[in-house]
């Protein structure tokens, strides 16, 4: 129930790093749902998919992926457009 995060040594790290923290309501998982979206895509299709012989080779190969989730990669859920071409258009109107 992310009691941690509430936690005060949790609280003052953030404030001393400069970090605003955000927390939705207990029981509201709309504020989590695209990045739990996310995760859950990222390791269906690439992080079970994959070994890694190193963390270099891990971050890099993470870097590529992400690269290739906004820019390359079409989704059904945004009429099969990546959600860059999705951001543009939304910048442009």
């Amino acid at each position: 129930h992310g009691w941690h995060y509430r936690h005060i040594s949790y609280k003052n790290f953030l404030r001393k790093k400069g970090a605003v923290q955000s927390m939705s309501r207990k029981g509201n998982c709309l504020d989590n749902a695209v990045i739990e979206n996310f995760w859950g895509t990222l390791k269906s299709e690439w992080f079970y998919l994959n070994k890694f012989s190193s963390v270099e080779i891990f971050l890099e190969q993470l870097e590529h992926y992400i690269y290739y989730f906004n820019y390359e990669r079409d989704s059904g859920v945004l009429n099969y457009r990546t959600p860059v071409d999705v951001r543009n258009e939304k910048l442009v109107a």
